[in-house]
């Protein structure tokens, strides 16, 4: 299903797993090219150290590639199917206060995406997520496979 920016960005605001974790979708930036996500701590993330809890980390960028992709891909008239199909997370410093993270898709992955959809019927690529502090510090680095699959 098409949306706007505006419509996804309320959804997944208030999507259960993402609300009951405090992680909250920013914006979408104009025509899915990007997203912007804060994790805000709060009593029902944070673990036994006080840092925000690593699932709710990695629940934070487990969507984002596959939605970016699938709205992309849907406006230019392909029926995809887009998933993530593998992910790995780095933690390098604990999460102690709320933490960051916004991923831009160029106009040149998009491209290679559309066009390796229509050469080969399907697409996979690796990207890397950095989640940050206030401060700019990193404090998780997330790996995404997300694949993409013509219908």
């Amino acid at each position: 299903m098409i949306v706007s920016e505006t419509t996804l960005k309320w959804g997944m605001r208030f999507y259960p797993p993402l609300l009951l974790q405090s992680i909250w979708v920013r914006r979408f930036k104009k025509d899915f090219k990007g997203i912007e996500v804060k994790i805000i701590k709060s009593i029902v993330n944070i673990n036994f150290n006080r840092s925000i809890f690593g699932g709710t980390i990695y629940s934070a960028a487990d969507p984002v590639y596959p939605v970016l992709y699938y709205q992309i891909m849907k406006r230019k008239g392909l029926n995809v199917m887009v998933w993530q199909k593998a992910g790995a997370i780095e933690f390098i410093k604990p999460g102690y206060q709320s933490l960051y993270f916004s991923v831009d898709l160029s106009e040149e992955e998009i491209i290679e995406a559309y066009n390796t959809l229509q050469q080969h019927g399907k697409f996979v690529k690796t990207y890397i997520i950095e989640i940050t502090d206030k401060l700019g510090a990193v404090c998780s680095r997330v790996e995404s496979t997300v694949y993409i699959r013509k219908r």
